[in-house]
């Protein structure tokens, strides 16, 4: 519940700043290109305005609107476009977003009327056949857009990337420490020729779903997903705040958990997912021309993924290497297990891997 209060108000500030700065450079487009006594909807020189007084009112139309957006966008994300497909929920919220655009500028412009005492439209219907309500709805869905650009390349790229790889950041090589989990879900060979490919397609979507419900609570950025597996990855300041890096498995497990009755229900069964952590330096940079992508090269995503191989034969359900062991502040709540050196697949020197469970 906190968490949801969390995401809500961070999507919450970002309509707003979004939709208050749209709303503003809308009110000087339209005003300021005609002059500093430009206000005037008709030739009636009553109603000339200062350009300041109708900024006043594009911040608060831009409030409105920043409201309604952050609303839909969370309630859509959270509840309905998980159930329903991708053109279904996007003609909804074109309907909603009209809806709001509507009330907003009759709310607006009553609002004008009220306090300037000039005559503006906002009888019932006056929209159909406004010219600058029309002007307005073209100019309101192409900056959302780009609000939808900017919300889907942080959601494909994570948080901040976009923005380092526009500045250029990582056009050449680029040296970061980073920690990363490669989480890989439990006899899917078995459970794949039991079920079919089509219903353990649609585990594997559960199952991720279920993930990216926590993973932006515990810092992390989905890297990829390959086939069975989810790579999960850190800054290394923010995967040992708190643990991170080790929270998110067992609160991944626990929400897995919550769901039992559901996964029972549709597949049978309850997944289970073993897991890998290593971290260290590595290389981050741009690959590829057609599908531009972020690529992180080294020893370190080897090694975590020869880290989790390594599950299956202990036992285990999370195994840390010593390295990254080190790094981290344990609580009372985990138990660590040595589990010893061991000769890694494609690696000539042994690394101590130790097993983390909770008590």
């Amino acid at each position: 519940m906190l968490y949801n209060l969390k995401l809500f108000f961070r999507q919450f500030v970002f309509a707003n700043v979004f939709w208050i700065l749209a709303c503003t450079l809308f009110i000087l487009i339209r005003f300021l290109a005609y002059g500093e006594d430009q206000g005037e909807i008709y030739a009636n020189p009553k109603n000339q305005v200062p350009i300041t007084e109708w900024i006043h009112y594009g911040l608060i139309a831009g409030i409105m609107v920043g409201v309604s957006y952050a609303i839909i966008e969370f309630l859509f994300e959270k509840f309905i476009t998980k159930n329903i497909y991708l053109g279904l929920a996007v003609i909804f919220k074109i309907f909603l977003y009209i809806f709001v655009l509507i009330f907003t500028l009759t709310f607006v412009l009553r609002l004008i009327e009220l306090e300037m005492d000039i005559d503006l439209p906002n009888q019932r219907g006056w929209w159909i056949d406004n010219t600058i309500f029309w002007l307005a709805s073209s100019y309101f869905f192409i900056t959302s857009f780009l609000f939808l650009f900017i919300k889907i390349a942080n959601e494909k790229f994570g948080k901040g990337v976009l923005f380092n790889m526009l500045i250029g950041k990582y056009r050449k090589p680029t040296e970061e420490d980073r920690i990363f989990m490669f989480l890989d879900l439990k006899a899917s060979t078995t459970i794949a020729e039991k079920m079919g490919h089509n219903k353990y397609s649609q585990l594997l979507q559960d199952c991720f779903f279920d993930l990216n419900k926590i993973v932006d609570r515990y810092s992390g950025e989905i890297y990829q997903y390959v086939g069975d597996e989810a790579v999960i990855s850190w800054p290394i300041k923010k995967g040992l705040r708190h643990n991170n890096c080790i929270a998110l498995y067992f609160a991944f497990r626990k929400l897995l958990k919550k769901r039992q009755k559901y996964y029972n229900r549709n597949y049978g069964l309850l997944p289970f997912f073993k897991a890998g952590l290593h971290g260290g330096r590595l290389i981050i940079t741009e690959v590829g021309v057609v599908k531009k992508e972020l690529a992180f090269h080294g020893d370190v995503i080897n090694t975590t993924a020869r880290i989790q191989d390594e599950c299956n034969k202990y036992n285990e359900s999370l195994l840390i290497s010593e390295s990254l062991l080190k790094e981290v502040y344990f609580k009372s709540k985990y138990l660590i297990n040595e589990i010893g050196n061991l000769e890694l697949k494609g690696k000539k020197e042994s690394i101590k891997v130790f097993a983390i469970n909770e008590k």
